[in-house]
């Protein structure tokens, strides 16, 4: 038998108790038959202490072989639980540290697929990153021969629609092309945590969300924020907390039916910023869902491609952070906390809620 094998391992285990119960059966027969010399009525009752005994031997021996196998599938358990644990976006290998030599090739198997998801899911982003990145110039020619189009005074009224419909269909691709360019690159493949910056969240909130202002003034909407004096300090990417930022706002925008503000907040304890809204909120059915790429609500109308509250969840996987949403009846609209774990690079967190 092999050395790590499950199989002796439960023989060297159950060897000893073994042969111990076979030692006091051969010494209790031994002293019984050479040893006394019993009435007829004391053979009858040694001989139901001696059946007795067997029972209760028996019984030892199942016991000890029940905790032997308990014990030693406690490796396998805590490869169970291990495999249990882990996020969806978690593919590291599993350790094979004491796992029985029976179940370390199904473990080698498993990671190896492991790597293999991996590679495609990494080839899968690469593909969409180029494809979205190709697609930029012709959509941007695209876009500004339309505008052309639009900008003649004596453009035929159906065609000034179709030209107007044309271009905001090519708006909507550009976007939609910029969000798959910003998920390929906040993806953890990508190594993002080698552009971290050491960034006060207070200074970045005030510098980041001012730029929202105007916009957020065309809908007829306030835009307020909250933060202490103090510095909160974190480490990440100026670049895709701006998009991550810019995301939340422009959904609020775009979903928060009924807000008359947006409040943006930033907490010290521990290191977080949130957006909250005060508008129609999202329904209860679709709060676990909302952080799905391409998923849409039933009731969130039309325009936006899905990717946003996706782009979200990537780059808050990126800063190891986690994510919270409140809507109604909790909170009254919606309100999306991120949560960092301080500033240390900890990227190899992948922390949900």
């Amino acid at each position: 038998m092999p050395q790590d094998s499950l199989a002796r391992r439960l023989v060297r285990r159950l060897l000893p108790a073994l042969f111990i119960l076979i030692a006091i059966d051969l010494l209790a027969t031994w002293f019984m038959t050479g040893m006394i010399r019993p009435q007829p009525w004391l053979l009858r009752d040694l001989f139901w202490a001696m059946l007795l005994a067997q029972a209760f031997l028996v019984l030892l021996f199942v016991w000890v072989l029940v905790s032997g196998i308990r014990t030693e599938l406690t490796s396998i358990n805590r490869l169970a639980d291990q495999i249990r644990q882990r996020s969806i976006d978690d593919l590291q290998p599993l350790d094979l540290v004491g796992l029985p030599s029976e179940v370390a090739p199904l473990v080698l198997h498993f990671n190896d697929l492991l790597v293999r998801v991996g590679d495609a899911m990494l080839a899968q982003r690469r593909f969409i990153g180029h494809a979205a990145h190709q697609l930029r110039t012709p959509l941007a020619g695209l876009k500004v021969e339309s505008e052309l189009m639009l900008s003649q005074d004596h453009l035929p009224a159906d065609i000034r629609m179709r030209t107007e419909r044309i271009k905001s269909v090519t708006d909507h691709m550009i976007r939609m092309g910029q969000q798959l360019l910003v998920l390929a690159r906040a993806d953890h493949t990508a190594r993002p945590q080698d552009s971290f910056v050491r960034l006060d969240l207070c200074e970045w909130m005030r510098c980041t969300g001012s730029e929202w202002l105007g916009r957020t003034q065309a809908r007829e909407l306030e835009l307020q924020l909250t933060a202490p004096d103090d510095a909160v300090w974190v480490d990440g990417d100026p670049v895709l907390l701006g998009e991550l930022l810019g995301n939340l706002i422009d959904n609020a925008l775009r979903y928060g039916r009924g807000a008359r503000n947006i409040q943006l907040r930033v907490m010290a304890n521990p290191p977080s910023f949130s957006v909250a809204d005060d508008g129609c909120g999202i329904h209860e059915g679709d709060v676990e869902r909302v952080f799905e790429a391409f998923y849409r609500a039933t009731d969130a109308g039309s325009g936006g491609s899905g990717l946003g509250l996706a782009i979200v969840r990537e780059i808050a996987r990126a800063h190891g952070a986690w994510w919270k949403v409140r809507s109604r009846p909790e909170f009254s609209g919606t309100q999306i906390t991120i949560i960092f774990p301080g500033p240390r690079r900890g990227i190899g967190l992948t922390r949900s809620e």
